[in-house]
């Protein structure tokens, strides 16, 4: 299993007046390591104009777990979720920890490939499927109870 993670420095541009980073900025890191991991194994905009191929997402959620701020340095990675065999559809997963190891926030796409031409869903490249399922397993967050 290849892991994939990624450090981003949080921009003052990135929060809101509650001096924390603002909830659709998560969703933007998210796809920013998406787009880095295609890039990185082979499949940048330039292949993926090539090909008439991009992902489409149907479902984003985030989990918000700890806040972020200003000038904060974040570790996000990229895991695998539930994926047919040929990556046509697929769940990621990210997880986003604070530089001292807390984790911050639990982000989970559902998506798929689209033929960009066609404007129709479709299979990817047999390489695309394999880099996809060779990344660490992830799963669902789930909020612990409260003690009480």
């Amino acid at each position: 299993m290849k892991k994939f993670e990624k450090n981003i420095e949080i921009r003052w541009s990135e929060c809101d007046p509650n001096r924390h980073v603002r909830h659709s900025a998560y969703y933007d890191y998210a796809a920013h390591i998406r787009i880095r991991f295609f890039a990185e194994n082979g499949f940048d905009s330039h292949k993926m104009q090539e090909l008439s191929l991009g992902p489409i997402l149907f479902k984003e959620e985030c989990s918000f777990i700890r806040e972020i701020h200003p000038n904060d340095t974040i570790l996000i990675n990229l895991l695998k979720g539930e994926m047919k065999e040929d990556a046509s559809r697929w769940i990621l997963h990210h997880e986003i920890y604070s530089e001292n190891g807390d984790k911050c926030a639990h982000i989970s796409v559902t998506g798929a490939w689209m033929n960009l031409d066609l404007r129709k869903l479709t299979v990817p490249p047999a390489k695309m499927a394999e880099i996809l399922h060779e990344l660490p397993e992830g799963t669902q967050y789930v909020y612990k109870k409260a003690k009480k």
